[in-house]
């Protein structure tokens, strides 16, 4: 007997049963029409009557089958793909398919090494802000097939922001399709589904954010220390507010008013507010804690050096122009918080 499962055996006809295994000559109808055509093997054994393991390789070398999971994995469009690697679309689509339900050691599935940068595939620019979103009012949500979904809630008459998200969405997962849904009738919610935001966002796990630790990975504070603009960009825009503050005051024995613009911004995990503070140490802006989850920046040179840093909500900036924007070199780099 033969073991099946996703082991299949080569020249066997679609239609037939396992009491008739009549084989097919190896190119009854060529092996890219139909799926059991072709040598695939999800596991390279096959186990005969007497127990022993039979080596059964792919039809396509193994380096052609991972790079073509790792275009897939990347976004890279099915079409594209096929036609990069010379195989049919529908090859591409068996492979994604008959990978990601198993554990199979014929390729490994973890892209962490190019989730995280190490060889210039990840933007970190549109990364660093994608991550403040993401800690002020984003979620990632598990979804059919092992496919993540990514969540960032927002204002819906935040129109320039809302679509800028969707931007970094798209830049920071190419080939993604961001679509949007509305929650009420005040918020909108911006999504992108991918099977490797946990790489990209291992702060992901069960129950609310302020509810759990929230430490960045090496890689990401590193991240972080590149591009702290577009970070606070993020956190500011996402879980901040540009607000007019006024205070009093007794001059020449008279009480006067001072109006004057302030930045806040408020999250209730304090382990998220300490890398705001940390982030806003990196370009030398001053800080103070309004109370038990407010920072706010409050002095006019402070204010006017996070606006030219992240300017107000309601620009909505092109991401061409966040990347235009100064991120500061400050003399010395804050020790990030543990």
């Amino acid at each position: 007997m033969v073991r099946y499962g996703f082991t299949t055996l080569a020249g066997l006809a679609e239609w037939q049963t396992r009491w008739s295994q009549t084989p097919l000559s190896e190119r009854a109808c060529g092996f890219e029409s139909h799926t059991r055509h072709a040598q695939t093997f999800l596991s390279h054994d096959v186990v005969g009557t007497a127990g022993e393991s039979l080596s059964m390789p792919h039809v396509r070398p193994q380096s052609v089958v991972e790079s073509a999971l790792r275009a897939s994995d990347a976004g890279i469009p099915d079409r594209r793909n096929a036609e990069m690697h010379g195989v049919a679309v529908k090859t591409i689509r068996r492979w994604r398919r008959d990978y990601s339900d198993v554990d199979s050691p014929a390729v490994s599935r973890t892209p962490l090494p190019r989730a995280r940068g190490e060889d210039g595939w990840l933007d970190t620019v549109a990364y660093a802000e994608l991550l403040g979103w993401y800690l002020g009012d984003g979620y990632i949500s598990r979804g059919r097939r092992g496919v993540f979904n990514l969540h960032v809630s927002n204002d819906v008459t935040y129109l320039g922001l809302n679509a800028q998200v969707a931007e970094l969405m798209r830049t920071v997962k190419p080939g993604g399709r961001p679509h949007t849904r509305l929650m009420g009738r005040q918020c909108i919610a911006i999504t992108v589904s991918w099977k490797h935001w946990p790489c990209l966002f291992p702060q992901h796990g069960p129950g609310r954010k302020h509810e759990r630790p929230i430490v960045l990975e090496d890689w990401q504070a590193r991240i972080v220390e590149a591009h702290p603009a577009d970070f606070l960009r993020g956190l500011f825009h996402s879980d901040g507010s540009r607000v007019a503050n006024w205070t009093q005051r007794v001059v020449a024995g008279k009480p006067k008013r001072y109006d004057y613009p302030r930045w806040q911004f408020t999250n209730v995990s304090a382990d998220i507010r300490e890398l705001c503070c940390w982030a806003l140490d990196l370009v030398d802006v001053p800080w103070r804690q309004s109370n038990h989850k407010t920072i706010s920046v409050s002095t006019r040179s402070g204010v006017a050096r996070l606006d030219a840093l992240i300017g107000l909500k309601d620009q909505g900036a092109s991401l061409k122009s966040v990347r235009d924007a100064p991120s500061g070199d400050p003399a010395g780099t804050p020790a990030r918080p543990r």
